[in-house]
């Protein structure tokens, strides 16, 4: 007696989610696609044609070319551009020495305007008055106790690796950072301020033009000292103030020097006296 198939079930048990080619099997057996054999057959393993490979050498020929002829005239115009900045920077070190030499002689003339002055109004009653004021808007020469602080910029981080010298060095002393210490001297009580020798006044400015500071438009160089006169605790005030404390963790974040010593009997030059804007100089007798 034959059985009759039962419609409902499978004539032969599979496992479901398997194939009967494993595809692993598959892949071992065939690594290259169809698609790939085929085109190889077609082509028969002929080689690249000649005109192919002649146009790729013509190329790199070409550029190698190109890449030496740039190389050459890198080598030959290094020369010159060194010479040229070795006589710029000579150039500006030369002007450097007249624009001091000229501020030497100036300052020579100026003490000797001062003393002519001070001669002159010897018997006068508005020397004293007069002295006060040029003392007091900083075109007058000042002598007394103080503070001298000292910014120096941090040497330049070198690359552990290359062993270079890093382009960007953040700890610099910027314009602002002598403006900071300026303002914080005044604010201890400081009646006079110099900065690298170059005198304070209400209209001087420190700013920066390039990478250069100009105080009163004079360039000033690391390392900086802003000296002071003031009460005898200047030095004290200053040190405990804000912008003191940001220089100290300067000094630990970018290794920068910072100090802040009390001075005795520190002079500070008059700044050069502004040109009269409203003011004109008599033509004729003193008026009344």
């Amino acid at each position: 007696m034959t059985l009759a198939a039962d419609p409902d079930r499978p004539e032969k048990f599979e496992a479901p989610g398997r194939r009967h080619d494993d595809l692993l099997d598959e892949l071992l057996r065939k690594p290259l696609d169809p698609g790939y054999a085929a085109a190889t057959e077609r082509r028969g393993g002929a080689p690249p044609p000649k005109a192919g490979r002649w146009l790729t050498a013509a190329a790199m020929l070409a550029v190698g070319f190109l890449l030496a002829v740039a190389y050459h005239q890198a080598v030959q115009a290094a020369p010159g551009t060194s010479q040229a900045r070795d006589d710029l920077v000579a150039d500006v070190h030369a002007r450097q020495q007249t624009a001091d030499d000229l501020q030497r002689r100036a300052a020579e003339l100026r003490s000797q305007v001062d003393q002519a002055r001070d001669d002159a109004l010897a018997d006068s009653a508005g020397a004293a008055r007069l002295r006060d004021l040029a003392a007091g808007t900083g075109t007058g020469k000042v002598t007394g106790d103080g503070v001298a602080v000292r910014i120096v910029d941090a040497p330049a981080p070198v690359d552990p690796v290359t062993g270079r010298t890093a382009e960007e060095n953040l700890g610099l002393v910027l314009d602002r950072d002598l403006q900071d210490v300026a303002n914080g001297l005044w604010e201890a009580g400081a009646e006079a301020v110099a900065v690298n020798g170059q005198r304070l006044t209400a209209t001087g400015t420190i700013r920066a033009a390039g990478g250069v500071i100009l105080v009163d438009f004079r360039p000033v160089t690391s390392p900086y000292e802003v000296t002071a006169i003031g009460p005898p605790d200047i030095a004290a005030r200053f040190g405990d103030s804000a912008t003191a404390k940001r220089f100290k963790r300067y000094v630990e974040e970018y290794r920068m020097q910072f100090s802040v010593k009390q001075r005795k009997n520190l002079t500070l030059a008059g700044a050069a006296e502004p040109p009269l804007k409203y003011a004109r100089t008599p033509s004729g007798g003193p008026s009344r």
